[in-house]
């Protein structure tokens, strides 16, 4: 019986291509889909992910890297003592306001991250080409995304005010992209001189790199709480990125939205499917008749059914991950933010694969209309 399954297939393509397309629509749906949600969410985190530091000292209780407040310069001191603690780095963050003319009525909310400039610094290590930190060290330098210029109206080149204080637009590049404004990349003096806090101050975090083999997870036990320091935490690289992600993902009215946005997708996808392929079962319901006046048990013309939606889900997978491939291409060539991990990519294939049975199993009720006593009519 099984071989009937995939016979069916290839003779009466033309009736199992309308369920074929919808399990292929579904997942291209809910791939950009997650794709969105990991883009978007994802660079709420870009601080975090876009530099080499293993660890993360800020303020207790931080739910996302924009939200820090300035720690003491004690906790630098903390995280220098450890011994596999190789290197340390301030980092100052604060929210700005950019106004591309002096003294404009508007103005863009900015998010200006003050960061070392000399080589082999950690922060946004994997944004900044050594030549372009090194230009950071101009007074009053900074660097956006590419994508933020026409929002920002500042030619590159060309100067703009950050709350009040000139500073040069030396650069656009890419990855930078910020979740609720625009990402600004200054040396720490300019970044005081914009209203961060000052060296005597501490910083909004302060990062540091292992020596090599360390564990980031066991060296982050090694601090607890420790009152005469002063209020800080400490975070693993991944944790904190990860807490940032989630915090944006689950915890705001955006992130639920989408959320539910890609539930919609599921379950719509498998009405759709399910309904396209009873309609293929129902009208097969003569041939399904025949077999069983044959002898074919109804739970043996149940597994051509599930076999059957077994083949269309593979084969919807197959022009789901092509359709989504190019889609997610052309957005971000577009400056679209979107991401992909194997492990979102593994989830949304069997998601796929599942939604595909689900419609096998709502379509064996079509079964039922197929009575042998339906060929004496």
């Amino acid at each position: 019986m099984i071989p009937l399954a995939r016979r069916t297939l290839l003779h009466d393509w033309p009736r199992f291509l309308p369920s074929i397309l919808a399990v292929g629509f579904s997942g291209v749906l809910l791939a950009v889909q997650v794709a969105l949600v990991l883009g978007i969410f994802g660079s709420a985190a870009i601080p975090v992910t876009a530099s080499t530091a293993d660890l993360w000292a800020g303020y207790p209780g931080t739910q996302s890297v924009n939200f820090g407040r300035t720690v003491g310069p004690d906790v630098e001191m903390r995280l220098r003592a450890h011994p596999q603690v190789q290197d340390v780095e301030p980092y100052l963050w604060l929210e700005a306001d950019w106004q591309a003319r002096e003294g404009a009525a508007g103005s863009v909310p900015v998010f200006v991250s003050g960061i070392r400039t000399s080589p082999g610094a950690m922060l946004f290590a994997h944004a900044l080409v050594p030549g372009l930190r090194a230009a950071l060290d101009e007074p009053g330098a900074v660097v956006v995304d590419r994508s933020d210029l026409r929002q920002l109206g500042t030619p590159l080149g060309g100067w703009a005010w950050v709350n009040g204080r000139r500073v040069h637009l030396i650069a656009a590049i890419d990855g930078l992209r910020a979740l609720g404004g625009v990402n600004v990349l200054a040396s720490l003096e300019t970044a005081r001189t914009l209203g961060a806090p000052s060296r005597a101050d501490g910083a909004t975090y302060y990062v540091a790199r292992l020596v090599a083999g360390a564990d980031a997870k066991s060296v982050r036990r090694d601090f607890s709480p420790l009152p005469a320091i002063g209020a800080h935490e400490v975070w693993t690289a991944a944790q904190f990125a990860r807490r940032s992600q989630l915090y944006w993902m689950f915890d705001t009215g955006a992130g639920v939205a989408v959320l539910f946005m890609a539930l919609i997708v599921c379950v719509v996808g498998v009405v759709i499917t399910s309904q396209s392929l009873t309609v293929v079962v129902a009208s097969s319901s003569r041939e399904y008749a025949t077999l069983n006046a044959l002898g074919a048990s109804m739970s043996a013309l149940g597994r051509v059914v599930v076999e059957q939606a077994c083949w269309i889900g593979g084969i919807g997978l197959v022009l789901a991950v092509l359709g989504s491939t190019v889609l997610l291409a052309a957005a971000s060539s577009y400056s679209v933010p979107v991401a992909m991990t194997p492990e979102a990519a593994l989830a949304c294939a069997a998601a796929v694969l599942v939604l595909a049975l689900l419609s096998g199993a709502a379509a064996l009720r079509g079964l039922l209309s197929a009575d042998p006593a339906s060929l004496l009519r």
